[in-house]
């Protein structure tokens, strides 16, 4: 009874070994670990030029760093972030950020599910329409701010022109502050509508056409079949375009600043991005800049891994 007692004390840790070995051979042979001479040292330098300066800017706003002095790392703490919360500047930027990023998303996704809709109905000049619609978005950012600079222009432009064939008087759309942010949003989801018009189409058209002869037996009108029966059926690229429109908002600094070719955008208009580009640049507030930073950076991280969770539970990364 003893001896066998020792055979199975000693042969057990053996074929534990073994299987070790065998994973670890397995592991080394893999086409990861083969492969990795390729992929490692830019991996390597990605992770240090991004990941570590998105910590360095973390370490920094913890700090009281002016630009002018080596920043000191001994007492850090978290006051930028409070400065910043209590900041009126940085709650209206903060709120103009909101409304940009729900409003443009909201509105874009509409109107692009509205176009390929009727696209996808088979309307007279489908493709006319759609290399219009889409054409903007081949614009950049400083294309489209001077081309609706001029169109906003309050003595010659064109929505000028418009205004006051009807009789009414001139509207200063960027310089009133009531109407700013509105004509801001305007202008970009002129710019990326056709974005989401692409991206519902394509889920159009990879919905069966029995479903759409199905719902005609049953009676069902066009409206109500893509109601009921269609547009549900979206979902996924709803969430796609969504995430992609959020992460342009965010970006919306560079039209911003070439609207008025300075850090200070139009009265009503003033977003995180730049809020912190002018507390850097303009006032040398290095430290109070990477406070903003860092919370737009988890405010980019809010858009973003809901749609990773969302994508992995659906198999699909």
């Amino acid at each position: 009874m003893a001896t066998g007692d020792t055979t199975e004390s000693t042969t057990a840790p053996t074929e534990e070994v073994v299987g070790w070995e065998t994973k670890l051979r397995y592991f080394l042979n893999s086409d990861f670990v083969r492969s990795s001479p390729y992929w490692g040292i830019p991996f390597v330098l990605m992770g240090i030029a991004v990941y570590g300066g998105i910590g360095y800017n973390v370490v920094i706003s913890l700090t009281d760093y002016s630009g002018i002095d080596p920043p000191t790392f001994s007492n850090l703490d978290f006051e930028m972030y409070r400065t910043a919360l209590s900041s009126a500047a940085f709650r209206e930027a903060a709120i103009n950020n909101l409304i940009l990023l729900v409003a443009f998303t909201t509105i874009s996704l509409a109107l692009g599910l509205f176009l390929a809709v009727l696209l996808d109905h088979g309307i007279r000049y489908k493709d006319k329409i759609q290399t219009v619609y889409l054409l903007p978005m081949a614009l950049s950012f400083v294309v489209t701010a001077q081309l609706w600079l001029w169109m906003y222009n309050q003595d010659n432009g064109v929505l000028t022109i418009l205004v006051t064939t009807f009789g009414l008087d001139p509207i200063d759309w960027l310089g009133n502050p009531q109407i700013a942010l509105a004509s801001v949003i305007f202008a970009l989801v002129w710019q990326f509508s056709g974005y989401a018009m692409v991206v519902y189409l394509a889920g159009l058209q990879s919905i069966p056409s029995d479903q759409f002869e199905a719902a005609k037996v049953d009676g069902a009108s066009t409206i109500r079949t893509y109601l009921r029966i269609i547009i549900p059926q979206l979902k996924e690229s709803s969430v796609s375009a969504a995430v992609v429109l959020m992460v342009f908002a965010l970006k919306a600094f560079t039209f911003l600043y070439a609207l008025v070719g300075q850090y200070r955008p139009p009265n009503g208009t003033d977003i995180l991005a730049t809020l912190m580009v002018r507390q850097a640049f303009k006032f040398g507030e290095w430290a109070y800049a990477a406070a903003i930073a860092t919370m737009l950076l988890l405010l980019a991280l809010g858009v973003i891994a809901p749609y990773l969770v969302y994508q992995h539970r659906q198999g699909s990364l």
